[in-house]
């Protein structure tokens, strides 16, 4: 009787299958980097920024996109009168990742002009991490003209 050398299609499912619940659990337990998690935070407030400036020329109030601790506000320039019917409620968000922080020269107006004054906001995040250790940066801006964008 003749022995026949190689694998028999189970055999190879098996070891296939092995090595996709391997490759599943490793990429399900790395962690975002902080440069990830920077990104990610950067491309959330230029579509945030980008939404309250078109909210603000849709419904003619300037709108004032300031730092807090632990993230951001969108609220009117001015109090609105209790009786307006086209009154702006303020909006507070969070930042998604721990430790990042947002540094602007000052607040910046949203509209509803449709040409705004140039803004800059710069976004780090510290990484606990003692292997990356360091601060990572970006720039978030616009020249009054274009959308905000992620600055090179």
């Amino acid at each position: 009787m003749q022995r026949q050398r190689g694998l028999t299609l189970l055999e190879l499912l098996v070891v296939l299958a092995i090595i996709g619940f391997a490759m599943a659990g490793v990429s399900l337990s790395l962690r975002d980097s902080s440069q990830t998690q920077l990104e990610r935070e950067a491309q959330r407030l230029v579509a945030v920024l980008e939404a309250a400036r078109g909210q603000s020329r849709t419904s003619g109030i300037p709108l004032i996109w300031q730092t807090t601790p632990d993230g951001f506000v969108i609220r009117p320039a001015q109090t609105p009168a209790a009786n307006s019917p086209s009154s702006v409620a303020p909006r507070s968000e969070v930042w998604l990742a721990a430790g990042t922080q947002a540094l602007a020269s000052n607040v910046v107006v949203l509209g509803p002009e449709p040409i705004l004054t140039p803004a800059r906001i710069t976004l780090s995040v510290s990484s606990p991490n003692t292997l990356t250790q360091g601060v990572k940066q970006l720039t978030i801006g616009t020249d009054g003209l274009r959308p905000f964008q992620v600055m090179p």
